[in-house]
């Protein structure tokens, strides 16, 4: 039996997409929109707390295209606090004007490369990984995806040292990207459809065509690469949900 791939675990993840129920939104007074709107603002200044506080990070983005409308990225310490997070943002008068679109829900994860006497999480560089920032980069890209099992393309069939080697490769081609594209990785085994949930951050669209074409002539997702549903978007900032939401 091939070996399992150890990994490091950090804050868990939900995406949470909705659709506006534009509609019905606009059956609503001018001030009925405005309280709702004022009521959504005081819980994302919740989150913005505990980030302040490094308890979690969160990133909220308009959704181009007709799969959603919004989506929000919301990162913490246990799967309790999103399930809180969720059902708060669900009691909001706003939420009764969104539909859900979808959902993913997962845990960021770093494969463990360090020595065998070295403490991951005494790395400070790990850390950063672990329990990220999320950046306020301009646009956002997220998509999920598993590794093929399917007769000699079976990468839960090769031996640990080839996976290693091939996702070195895979790698160089991301690193090239550093300074361009922001990459959080959340792992999603028994969590969710797939296996992995790859959100990509950039100030330039352009450079999430690039980087996932590029990769796409790279072994590990040419021949072992599946891939869900992308959702891509342009961020949306506190101070400008009052204009998105204007009817």
């Amino acid at each position: 039996m091939s070996e399992a791939a150890k990994t490091l675990d950090g804050w868990y993840c939900l995406h949470d997409l909705r659709s506006i129920d534009w509609a019905a939104w606009k059956t609503l007074s001018s001030d009925e929109r405005g309280q709702a709107i004022f009521e959504f603002l005081n819980v994302i200044e919740k989150w913005n707390k505990v980030a302040s506080a490094k308890q979690g990070s969160h990133a909220m983005y308009t959704v181009v295209g007709q799969k959603a409308d919004i989506m929000f990225m919301i990162l913490r310490p246990t799967m309790e606090e999103l399930n809180e997070i969720e059902t708060e943002l669900n009691k909001t008068t706003l939420a009764e004007y969104m539909v859900p679109a979808y959902s993913y829900v997962s845990v960021v994860e770093l494969s463990n490369y360090l020595p065998a006497d070295e403490d991951p999480y005494q790395n400070s560089q790990i850390l950063a990984r672990l329990y990220p920032e999320l950046p306020e980069a301009n646009h956002i890209c997220f998509y999920p995806m598993d590794k093929r099992r399917q007769g000699d393309d079976n990468w839960y069939m090769l031996p640990m040292e080839e996976r290693k080697k091939l996702m070195y490769s895979h790698g160089k081609i991301g690193r090239q990207y550093a300074g361009k594209v922001r990459q959080v990785i959340t792992g999603s085994v028994g969590f969710d459809d797939y296996e992995w949930g790859v959100t990509l951050f950039a100030d330039d669209i352009l450079q999430f065509k690039k980087l996932v074409y590029e990769m796409r002539f790279d072994e590990v997702s040419a021949r072992y690469g599946e891939f869900g549903t992308f959702f891509v978007g342009n961020i949306l900032p506190s101070e400008k949900v009052a204009k998105f939401l204007y009817v």
